[in-house]
C-alpha cells in the first residue's frame, strides 16, 4: 500500500525552540505528552513507517517559536535537502498579525510551501462560541489575512472542534477561491450519542462546500487503545459524508504515537476500508493528498 501522510511533524529540540515542548506544560486532549518531548526525525519516521511504501508527506507547522514564523520553514527547507523528506509543508502564519501580508508573501514564494495553519480561538463548548471574537473565523482581522491566501496560492489548515465548523463553512462560503482542509476528523472527541450528533450535523453543513476537504486522523482517545471497532464508524461516516475524493488518511506522528503505532493506525485504517474499490483506496491513502497539496509522485506502472 503506497501512502503520501496527510498529517505529520518533525522536530530537533536541540536546535530549535518549540514552547508547547519546551516551556510548561499545557492542556492536551491526549493528556500526559511527555513522551514527545525528544528529537522526532526523518530516520525515527521512516522506522515508524516501516512496510508502507512511504511515497510522500505534508509536514505540517509545529507550533514553532510565534517570533520567528519564517525560522521553520528555512529548517525544513535544509532538512528536505539532507532527507528527502517531508515532500511539502503546511507552514505558521498568525492571519490576524500585523505582519501577515510578508509572511504569506514569503510562504507563496517558497516552492515547496502549500499552505498554512492558524488555529483560530476556540470555545470549551459549542454554547460559548462568542461570534467575532478576537482570534476566532468571524475575527475580522483573522479574515483580512485570510483574503490574502488565494492570491499567494495558499491552503488553509484548519484545526478546531467541530462546534466551530458553522463558522468554518461561512469562511469557505466567503473565500471560495481558498481550498480548506479540515484537521484530524474535527476533533470527534466525545464519543456520546449527542456529541457524535452534532459533530456528524456539523460535518454535513460544512461539507456542502467545494472547497473544503477533510484529514482523517488524530482519532486516538485519552486512556483508550486505537481499535477498529472505536474508530471504524467514525472513519466511514467522515467519507460518507464528504465523499472520497476529500477524504484523506493521515498519521499525526509523532503526535498520535502516544495513543497507537504507526502500523495499528494505518493497518486499521486498510482494515476498514477493505470492502471499497481499489482506486478509492488509493485515493484516500494517497491520490487526493497528491492532489490537494501538489504532490508529483511517480506513476505506477
Amino acid at each position: 500500500m503506497r501512502i503520501i501522510d496527510a498529517h505529520q511533524h518533525f522536530w530537533d529540540l536541540d536546535a530549535n525552540y518549540l514552547p508547547w515542548l519546551a516551556d510548561r506544560p499545557v492542556k492536551f486532549r491526549y493528556g500526559n505528552y511527555d513522551a514527545l518531548k525528544r528529537n522526532y526525525m526523518p530516520a525515527d519516521y521512516r522506522v515508524d513507517a516501516g512496510r508502507y511504501e512511504l511515497v510522500g508527506s505534508v509536514f505540517i507547522e509545529t507550533e514553532w517559536n510565534p517570533a520567528d514564523p519564517l525560522g521553520e520553514v528555512a529548517w525544513v527547507s535544509s532538512l528536505r535537502e539532507r532527507e528527502n523528506l517531508p515532500s511539502v509543508m503546511v507552514a505558521q502564519a498568525w492571519l490576524d498579525r500585523d505582519d501577515a501580508e510578508l509572511v504569506l508573501e514569503a510562504h507563496g514564494r517558497t516552492p515547496f510551501v502549500r499552505g498554512i495553519r492558524h488555529k483560530p480561538k476556540s470555545a470549551a463548548r459549542a454554547e460559548d462560541i462568542v461570534v467575532g471574537a478576537e482570534g476566532s473565523m468571524g475575527d475580522p482581522a483573522f479574515r483580512r489575512g485570510f483574503a490574502l491566501l488565494a492570491p499567494n496560492g495558499l491552503s488553509f489548515d484548519l484545526q478546531t472542534p467541530w462546534w466551530h465548523l458553522a463558522e468554518a463553512a461561512d469562511l469557505a462560503e466567503a473565500f471560495p477561491q481558498t481550498q480548506i482542509v479540515i484537521n484530524h476528523t474535527a476533533l470527534p472527541s466525545d464519543r456520546s450519542e449527542a456529541g457524535l450528533s452534532g459533530w456528524r450535523q456539523a460535518l454535513r453543513r460544512v461539507a456542502r462546500c467545494p472547497n473544503v476537504a477533510i484529514k482523517i486522523s488524530g482519532l486516538g482517545q485519552k486512556g483508550q487503545p486505537w481499535t477498529v471497532e472505536a474508530n471504524g464508524p467514525i472513519v466511514r461516516e467522515t467519507i460518507d459524508i464528504f465523499g472520497v475524493e476529500r477524504c484523506m488518511f493521515a498519521s499525526n506522528f509523532p503526535v498520535d504515537s502516544l495513543v497507537a503505532s504507526f502500523a495499528t493506525i494505518f493497518d486499521g485504517f486498510r482494515e476498514i476500508v477493505a470492502d471499497f474499490p481499489a482506486a478509492d483506496q488509493d485515493a484516500l491513502f494517497c491520490g487526493n493528498a497528491a492532489r490537494l497539496y501538489r504532490i508529483d509522485i511517480p506513476e505506477r506502472t
